[in-house]
C-alpha cells in the first residue's frame, strides 16, 4: 500500500463527549465506532500460545475444511445428519483437550454452550425428543455423581455410606431411575421391615414412562400414559405411603415435581439449568421448543439468589433457550477469550441456514467477519498461520484481501518457510506477493554471498534487473577465480536464461565452456562467435572472450571450422584495434 503524502483528515465523532468511552471494531475498509461503558482494552488471542489449545485449533481445522465440502445439492435430511455429526466432532475435540488441560473452566463452558446449541439449533429436536436430549446434556456436564457413586459402591457397606442417599437422590434428579433402583435394593436388604415400602418405590420408578422417538407410540399417547403414572405417584404421596421413611418420601416428592423439594436440593442440582431439566422431566416431559424460554427464565429466577447477578454463562444459556442465536454469538464473543468458539459455531449454523437474515451494517456477513477475526489471530503465531489460509480461502468476500495483507507479515525466517509461503501464494495466483517474497529472499541470499540461491529466487520472481545484477556477480566471480560456482543451477537454466541479456550470456558462456571441455571445438567456436556478435557480453568481458578465442584459432578441423576461425580472428583484430584507438586517444588527450 502506498504511503500518503498528506496528513489524513480528522473525523469528528458527535457522540464523543468528555468522559465518554468509545469502542471500535475494524472492518475491511471501514471502522465501526460506538459508545460503551467499558474502558478501552485491546483484544488478544493469547490462547493460541497454549500447547493444548493449539491441538484444539489443529484438530478443528480439519473438521472445518470438511464442513465446507458439503454441497447444497444434498437432501436436507442427509445434510442435517451430517451437520449433527460435525457438531459432535467439534465437541469431541473440545473434550479431548479438556482431559489434557487442568484449567478446564473455559473449555467446559465452551462445550456446555456448544452442546446446547447442537440440541436446540442444529438437531432441532421436537417435543418429546427434546427432553431426552436435554437429559443427556445435563448428565454429561454433571458427572460428579458417578465419582461419588464409585466411592459409595467401593465402601464396605454402601447402604451405610454417608453419601449413599445423595447418590440415590442425584440419580433421580437426573432421570437415571434404573441406577437409583439398583442402589435402593442395597438399602432394602438392610431393612426387612420396610421391604414392602421399598418395593412400592421400585414399582413407581420402574413404571415411569420415557418417550421413545423411534417407537410406535405417539406423543399424545405417551402424554396420557405419563399423566396416569404421575397421578399414581401423587396418590402415594397423599396416602402417606412413605411417611415413615423420610428418604423415600423425599424421592416421591421429587417424582411429582414438587418445586420446594427440588429447590431444597440446590447443592445436588448445582445449577439452575439442571433444575430446569429436572423440573421439565417431572412436570412437563412433552415441552415444546417454543415453550422453553418461559421455563428457563422462571427456573433461573427461582434458583438464583435474589441478590446474586447472573454470570455471563447464565445469560448465554438463557439466550439459547430463548432461541436468540445472535445474542448467543454476541455474548460468547464478549465472554470467551478467543474467537475459536464463535467462528466455528457461527460457520456451522450458517451452513444450517440459520443465519441467513443477519448481515452486518459494515463489511461482510457475520460468519465471514468472525472467521476473518479468528484467522487473523492465527496469523500472529509462528506455526498456526498455515491453518489460517484455509479460513481466508472460505471467506468469499474479503478473504483474499485479508490473506494478501497477512501473508506479507509472515516473517521469512528460513528458506523452507519462505518456500511454504511462496507455494501458498503461487497456488492462489498472488503474483505481487510472489515477487515480493522472491525479492526479499534474493536480497538476503546476495547479502550472504550465496549467488546461486540469489539467482534462483530472482528467476522465480521474474525480476530481470536483479537477475542481470546477479549474473554480473557470477561473471566477476569467474574473472577472479577462473571457475563458476553453482554449476548445477547455471547448467539447468533452460528457458529462464531469456529473462535478461546478461543471464542469457551467462548461460551461453557456461555452455561454451562445456563444449570446449568435451572437445567439441567447432560447436564451441560457433557459440563463442555468436556471443561476440550478439552484443550481449558486458564490455568488461571482451578481453576474456578474445582470450578464449585464441586456443580455438589453433585448432584444425573441417572447412566450416576454418571459416569460423577467420571470423573470430577478424573480430579479435577489429576489437583489438578499437581498443587501441580508444587507448591512444586517451593518452593524447
Amino acid at each position: 500500500m502506498e504511503e500518503l503524502d498528506i496528513e489524513p483528515s480528522v473525523t469528528k465523532i458527535p457522540a464523543a463527549g468528555a468522559g465518554t468511552h468509545l469502542g471500535f471494531a475494524w472492518g475491511p475498509g471501514d471502522i465501526l465506532v460506538y459508545e460503551t461503558l467499558h474502558k478501552a482494552s485491546v483484544r488478544k488471542d493469547e490462547d493460541i500460545y497454549s500447547p493444548i489449545l493449539r491441538k484444539l485449533f489443529n484438530e478443528s481445522h480439519h473438521i472445518f475444511v470438511g464442513l465446507q465440502t458439503i454441497g447444497d445439492d444434498l437432501p436436507s435430511k442427509n445434510k442435517k445428519a451430517q451437520f449433527v455429526s460435525i457438531s459432535k466432532n467439534y465437541r469431541s475435540v473440545i473434550r479431548a483437550c479438556m482431559e489434557e488441560l487442568q484449567q478446564v473452566s473455559i473449555l467446559l463452558a465452551t462445550e456446555l454452550i456448544w452442546n446446547l446449541c447442537e440440541v436446540l439449533f442444529i438437531d432441532a429436536a421436537p417435543a418429546g425428543s427434546l427432553l431426552l436430549h436435554l437429559l443427556d446434556w445435563v448428565r454429561l456436564h454433571k458427572a460428579d455423581v458417578d465419582e461419588k457413586a464409585r466411592e459409595v459402591l467401593q465402601s464396605e457397606s454402601p447402604a451405610e455410606h454417608h453419601d449413599y442417599w445423595d447418590v440415590v437422590v442425584s440419580y433421580v434428579l437426573q432421570g437415571r431411575l434404573e441406577e437409583a433402583r439398583q442402589m435402593l435394593v442395597k438399602q432394602s436388604t438392610l431393612q426387612p421391615a420396610a421391604r414392602s415400602m421399598y418395593k412400592l418405590m421400585d414399582t413407581l420408578l420402574s413404571k415411569m414412562p420415557f418417550y421413545n422417538p423411534g417407537g410406535t407410540q405417539t406423543l399424545t399417547e405417551f402424554d396420557v400414559k405419563w399423566r396416569h403414572w404421575h397421578e399414581e405417584v401423587d396418590r402415594c404421596l397423599q396416602d402417606n405411603s412413605f411417611a415413615s421413611n423420610k428418604h423415600l418420601e423425599l424421592i416421591c416428592k421429587i417424582l411429582v415435581g414438587d418445586e420446594d423439594t427440588l429447590l431444597e436440593h440446590k447443592e445436588l442440582l448445582g445449577t439452575w439449568y439442571h433444575f430446569l431439566v429436572t423440573r421439565l422431566l417431572f412436570c412437563h416431559p412433552t415441552v415444546k421448543p417454543t415453550e422453553l424460554h418461559y421455563y428457563a427464565q422462571s427456573c433461573m429466577t427461582m434458583f438464583l439468589d435474589l441478590r446474586s447477578v447472573p454470570e455471563p454463562l447464565d445469560n448465554i444459556l438463557l439466550a439459547a433457550f430463548e432461541f436468540d442465536i445472535h445474542q448467543v454469538i454476541k455474548d460468547c464473543s464478549i465472554a470467551l477469550n478467543n474467537w475459536w468458539f464463535v467462528a466455528h459455531l457461527t460457520d456451522l449454523l450458517d451452513h444450517c441456514k440459520l443465519l441467513q437474515s443477519h448481515n452486518l451494517h459494515f463489511g461482510s456477513n457475520l460468519r465471514e467477519f468472525l472467521l476473518l477475526e479468528y484467522a487473523s489471530g492465527l496469523f500472529t503465531h509462528h506455526s498456526l498461520w498455515q491453518l489460517a489460509v484455509d479460513y481466508f480461502d472460505n471467506c468469499p468476500e474479503f478473504g483474499r484481501v485479508y490473506l494478501e495483507l497477512q501473508i506479507e507479515r509472515v516473517p521469512l525466517d528460513t528458506e523452507r518457510k519462505a518456500l511454504k509461503v511462496l507455494r501458498i501464494c503461487e497456488q492462489r495466483q498472488m503474483s505481487e506477493q510472489v515477487r515480493s517474497i522472491c525479492k526479499i529472499m534474493a536480497m538476503r541470499a546476495l547479502r550472504n554471498n550465496r549467488l546461486g540461491s540469489a539467482l534462483s529466487w530472482s528467476i522465480r520472481a521474474k525480476d530481470a534487473a536483479f537477475a542481470t545484477l546477479i549474473s554480473e556477480k557470477f561473471l566477476q566471480d569467474y574473472c577472479v577465480r577462473g571457475t563458476f560456482s553453482d554449476l548445477d543451477l547455471i547448467d539447468n537454466l533452460g528457458p529462464a536464461m531469456l529473462l535478461s541479456d546478461r543471464l542469457t550470456f551467462l548461460g551461453k558462456y557456461r555452455e561454451f565452456h562445456k563444449l570446449y571441455g568435451e572437445k567439441r571445438f567447432s560447436e564451441a567456436a560457433k557459440l563463442l562467435l555468436s556471443l561476440m556478435t550478439a552484443k550481449i557480453a558486458p564490455r568488461s568481458f571482451w578481453m576474456t572472450l578474445l582470450t578464449d578465442a585464441l586456443p580455438l584459432l589453433e585448432q584444425k578441423e573441417d572447412e566450416d571450422m576454418e571459416l569460423t576461425k577467420v571470423e573470430l580472428l577478424r573480430l579479435a583484430l577489429a576489437r583489438n584495434l578499437a581498443m587501441a584507438i580508444v587507448k591512444e586517444g586517451t593518452v593524447e588527450a
